[in-house]
């Protein structure tokens, strides 16, 4: 390993800032005593990393105040999405932020804590997270004026020309920030209900499981087919520097220890202050590579050169491989790759195996040594299983964090801090939210069908517009993608155009930057699409404010949450029923991987990969079926039930199982 030391930096007054992540107080202190420019962390509550310790407001109000005597900001992300019976409990924790630690900024997800934020006098900034799912340039301008944004977290998935569109479209006062090492999500941020759909644990409430990290088998081939290595730009991020908009580059890893989060920082620092010296530029890939980490990847950022972040041959385990046991079952043994240090932390196997164990070192190993290890019984046959390193403390950063510890002042500690924060009820304009209204039914295709019942819904693209009549046009609700890539942006605009030249009033939007695409949306009859993510009436005011006309809330919650929704919604409100849902959408696939053909999980769960436009979607064997709840969703006031068909793809059949979702769960 190497050894820890400081590395002076010259940073130029334009720079982007350095953002490190703290799960813990450690992490927290290593980011400090790295020389980050921000540090970004959760609460105990509505953080889309709940897995990390995270922290109280209490236990956050010293730490900010180490943060700022050191110059160095710090942001919460609060980037959950909201319940209806969350947002008088998230007021309060606002109040509490504000009066105690006055974080620089909030990270956020859901579109209430612009209102909450008013409501509270929240007085940092507000960033969108890559949650949030900013992936148009179009919707930079009115994020910022509208909402009073001040900062976007763009996708991971952007190669640096789009980010580059990104940043030609970014008005005065928003900036941009970019992730430039850390985990890969398989699917788009924002866009994946794999945990919430096979096991009632939302990632938009950041609770994953991580399912695309599983085994699954295709044609007899057992792979992890869509776990992906982690994004490490290294020497790449230089080309950032011309970017000016991207005023902040993000280091993701709030689950990870104070190793992971000095050596990166340290990493990326070098990078951007000295990383035209080739000596400098050495040390700092050396960092990343001992920072334990999974293997790094490019992804798409060079599109001339895009890499594909799925190695299915290739070890994709958090924390650093440094080998394989030895020796079998009887006295297993490693030879490491790397020296081992007393304290330091090691997990034999992946985490998803429930045989898997953690080993403590107890003392120093060197490179190519021997250690032997005990493992759990449930192993039947423990030869070459993979051994990762996850976590380590060296007695130098020990000592920096010690030093910083030691500067959290008795002084600065304070009481728990209470609030009485009501949030005020979005108006009910019973001419916006319907009432008792007529009832729709709405069948939502790839290509337009039988118009004859009900409402007919189709996805907007190039082939569902051939060869229809200007009449039939008419007659359809337009439904767009969940993303919209800079790529796409123009190519939906137009279409948009033309379906109003062709008279076509009613749209259903899956994100809501799309609105943004329509010249005139107060003209049209603009519906929020339940890939919006929408859960709590706040969110739905903010949306009637930007002028949409309804919602089709999210699919995620439960039975309580539903019939909450319609009493103060501002907004008629939609839902979807039954269908084919998506449980990931996806801008990549491992290669060699058939599309249209049944995968299995370990459990037996069946699904299949369709590419749909640009992106791949993986669709369950089994439907989301709510449809005997309907009566009850009709008297709790839902004015429009949407029904969503796919074509099967052949030699593919159903399987006869309950599609409730969350209905009878609650969304975790």
């Amino acid at each position: 390993m190497m050894q820890i030391q400081k590395y002076p930096g010259l940073p130029q007054k334009s720079a982007p800032l350095i953002l490190a992540p703290a799960g813990n107080k450690a992490s927290f202190l290593a980011a400090l005593a790295a020389g980050a420019d921000a540090v970004y962390c959760g609460l105990k509550s509505f953080s889309a990393r709940m897995e990390a310790k995270n922290f109280t407001v209490e236990e956050l109000y010293p730490l900010k105040q180490l943060a700022q005597d050191m110059g160095i900001k710090v942001y919460v992300a609060l980037n959950s999405i909201l319940k209806p019976g969350d947002i008088n409990r998230v007021g309060k924790i606002l109040v509490k932020l504000d009066r105690l630690v006055k974080p620089d900024a909030l990270i956020i997800q859901d579109l209430s804590f612009v209102e909450l934020a008013r409501q509270t006098g929240f007085s940092g900034e507000l960033h969108l997270s890559t949650l949030a799912n900013v992936s148009l340039p179009a919707a930079l301008k009115p994020i910022r004026e509208k909402l009073g944004i001040d900062r976007v977290v763009i996708p991971r998935e952007l190669s640096i020309d789009e980010i580059k569109t990104m940043a030609s479209a970014c008005p005065h006062g928003l900036s941009l920030e970019v992730f430039v090492h850390g985990a890969l999500c398989y699917g788009v941020s924002g866009r994946c209900y794999w945990s919430s759909y096979f096991g009632g644990k939302s990632g938009l409430r950041g609770r994953c499981v991580q399912p695309c990290r599983r085994l699954y088998t295709q044609k007899g081939q057992k792979r992890r087919f869509f776990s992906c290595r982690d994004l490490s730009l290294d020497v790449l991020a230089k080309v950032l520097l011309s970017v000016p908009e991207v005023n902040t580059w993000k280091i993701e890893g709030r689950k990870k220890g104070p190793h992971y989060v000095f050596y990166t920082t340290q990493a990326y620092r070098i990078l951007r202050d000295q990383g035209t010296d080739p000596k400098m530029k050495k040390i700092a890939i050396g960092l990343l590579e001992h920072a334990l980490g999974r293997t790094g990847t490019h992804y798409n950022f060079l599109p001339q050169r895009p890499q594909n972040p799925i190695n299915i041959d290739g070890q994709s385990g958090s924390g650093l491989l440094v080998g394989k046991i030895q020796g079998g079952k009887q006295r297993p043994y490693l030879n490491p790759k790397t020296e081992l240090l007393p304290g330091d932390l090691l997990r034999i196997g992946y985490e998803d195996e429930s045989w898997h164990t953690i080993h403590k070192v107890s003392k120093y190993v060197p490179k190519r040594g021997r250690l032997y290890l005990k493992l759990s019984s449930g192993k039947k046959d423990a030869g070459m299983a993979p051994v990762f390193l996850t976590n380590r403390l060296e007695k130098t950063l020990g000592e920096m964090l010690s030093e910083l510890e030691a500067k959290l002042a008795v002084s600065q500690k304070t009481q728990p801090a209470t609030s009485t924060f009501i949030a005020g009820l979005p108006a009910k304009d019973p001419k916006k939210s319907g009432g008792k209204g007529k009832i729709l039914e709405m069948h939502v295709h790839r290509k337009p069908s039988s118009l004859k019942q009900g409402l007919t819904g189709v996805w907007l693209s190039d082939e569902a517009q051939k060869g229809l009549q200007k009449s039939v046009k008419q007659k359809i609700w337009w439904w767009l993608p969940p993303v919209t890539w800079p790529e796409d942006e123009t190519k939906q605009k137009n279409l948009i155009e033309l379906a109003e030249k062709n008279g076509c009033r009613n749209f259903v939007l899956n994100s809501p930057w799309q609105i943004n695409l329509f010249s005139n949306p107060k003209k049209l009859n603009l519906w929020a699409g339940p890939f919006c993510n929408i859960a709590n009436n706040t969110a739905i005011s903010i949306l009637s404010s930007l002028g949409f006309a309804g919602v089709i809330v999210s699919p995620e919650l439960s039975r309580k949450d539903y019939l909450l929704l319609p009493k103060h919604s501002p907004l008629p409100l939609g839902i979807v029923i039954e269908g084919y849902w998506p449980v990931s959408i996806s801008r990549i696939l491992c290669e060699n991987f058939k599309t249209e053909t049944i995968f299995s999980s370990p459990k037996g769960e069946d699904a299949w990969v369709k590419k749909q436009g640009s992106d791949f979607w993986i669709y369950p064997n089994w439907n989301l079926d709510i449809k005997s709840k309907k009566d009850e969703l009709q008297r709790a006031g839902y004015s429009l039930f949407a029904y969503l068909h796919e074509p099967l793809p052949a030699n593919i059949k159903l399987k006869k199982r309950p599609g409730l979702w969350n209905w009878n769960l609650g969304l975790l």
